[in-house]
């Protein structure tokens, strides 16, 4: 009987007082003040001649928090809203829904413009940028990192701009860009189910946005990684453009498919010239290796100085394997660099390093990516922006405030242990305290968080 006596004695009745929940959004809506970017979206969405009953940009911003702190729908906006005390006067879900509505074009181009302005606030605020890293050290001093995937996104309905996709399900295919370095999302782009994976276009689309967001100062030394749909000419002749410029050094590790010509490139690589790969945390790594095919390739038209790296692995048991690789039973995958300089197991391991921007879709997926509200494509276009708006608060809030396992963990476990914290709300001495139970394990590190946070110099 003792499993269920924790249950003796005990009733559920309306009459509480004080008490809110999800009591750990205050760090994040506070963030998003005291790094100004609530009045910089104010200023974005503002509509001459017309004054909301509620500030567009605080509506966005609630929003944005919202979907940080696990929302998946416009109705969510209620669990905020019905705690005025804590947080004050919440719009309601059909305010919410004309907020997103005016978003156009023209709000969007100006939100990201709002964006990269206090992104440059914030990383200022940085003792040091974090330092994007593989095969177990820093990739640079410097060095900012960007990621550029695909993913799908299922729709159950009928929206404006969802299509079959190549998976041969229904939704949506948008392409965004990450920041290594600090889990940020520079960029997305919303695009129909049936867009194609290596549309050079898009990925010059958010590639100029996410170049846009990184701040000038730390754009001078950028690496661009992605998988082989990013290997098209336009997309490396662009890259290497940006590199050409002044005072800038672009590099890229992109996925390089393996055709005919590369095929019998391996074939003519000596095995003298195999040297082992190295695994994440730098140590060699057993029946993987690493070899150089650019001298033995015609490359006539791609970019000079591009260098084709291939990479060979015993495969796991059921693989699916191509008739060229059951022939001599090794895995091969490729890549493409323009770095000058380093052991090929070094630039190799620095590219496998890309794969982290699949956890950063799965934690988009998380906040607020997974499910989209509206059957209208704009709408979405404006909540996906919002997605990103909520997972760099999310990412700020871990470099600037929080230390120890809750600075690195994922989203999900930094709702359950400090966004969905419940306090009570004191009121007394004309000032309101919000007082986290001391049995909490987390509440000296919710205060100590919070009081960074009120000390980040208001914006000018």
């Amino acid at each position: 009987m003792q499993s269920t006596d924790w249950s003796r004695g005990l009733s559920v009745e309306v009459g509480g007082r004080g008490v809110v929940s999800h009591a750990g959004m205050v760090l994040l809506r506070t963030l998003a003040d005291r790094t100004g970017l609530t009045g910089a979206l104010s200023q974005a969405v503002a509509r001459r001649g017309f004054t909301p009953g509620r500030d567009r940009g605080r509506v966005l911003i609630d929003l944005a928090v919202m979907i940080a702190d696990g929302g998946e729908a416009i109705a969510d906006i209620d669990v905020v809203r019905h705690q005025a005390d804590l947080f004050g006067r919440i719009a309601s879900p059909a305010t919410c829904w004309r907020a997103l509505d005016e978003v156009d074009d023209v709000r969007v181009r100006r939100i990201a413009r709002a964006r990269a302005k206090v992104r440059a606030r914030v990383w200022s605020l940085f003792d040091r940028l974090p330092a994007a890293r593989a095969a177990g050290r820093d990739i640079g001093a410097g060095v900012v990192v960007l990621d550029v995937d695909a993913t799908l996104l299922a729709a159950h309905s009928e929206k404006e701009g969802a299509d079959k996709t190549y998976k041969r399900t229904f939704g949506f295919h948008p392409l965004l860009v990450t920041c290594d370095n600090t889990g940020e999302m520079l960029a997305i782009q919303l695009r129909p189910g049936n867009a194609g994976a290596n549309t050079a276009a898009d990925h010059l689309h958010v590639l100029t946005e996410a170049f846009a967001q990184v701040p000038a100062a730390h754009r001078r030394h950028l690496l661009v990684r992605a998988d082989s749909a990013g290997a098209t000419h336009a997309v490396l002749d662009w890259l290497t453009a940006q590199d050409a410029k002044r005072g800038r050094t672009v590099e890229y590790s992109i996925g390089w498919s393996i055709g005919e010509a590369e095929r019998q490139a391996i074939t003519g690589v000596p095995t003298s010239a195999w040297t082992p790969a190295i695994n994440a945390d730098g140590g060699l790594r057993d029946g993987a290796h690493v070899a150089e095919l650019t001298g033995l390739l015609t490359l006539t038209g791609w970019p000079a100085g591009m260098r084709v790296i291939v990479r060979r692995e015993r495969p796991h048991p059921g693989a699916q394997l191509t008739l060229f690789e059951e022939r001599d039973g090794w895995r091969y995958t490729a890549f493409v660099t323009n770095t000058t300089i380093g052991a090929l197991q070094w630039l190799e391991a620095r590219h496998r390093a890309h794969a982290r921007v699949e956890d950063r879709i799965r934690c988009a997926k998380d906040t607020g990516l997974r499910r989209l509200p509206s059957r209208e494509f704009a709408i979405n276009q404006a909540w996906c922006t919002l997605a990103a708006i909520a997972i760099d608060l999310i990412a700020w809030l871990q470099i600037l405030a929080l230390t120890g396992d809750l600075a690195r963990c994922e989203p999900k476990t930094l709702r359950y242990r400090l966004l969905h914290t419940a306090a009570r709300l004191v009121h007394g001495q004309r000032r309101r305290r919000l007082r986290i139970p001391s049995t909490w394990p987390w509440a000296d590190q919710i205060t100590a968080a919070f009081t960074r946070i009120a000390a980040i110099p208001a914006p000018g």
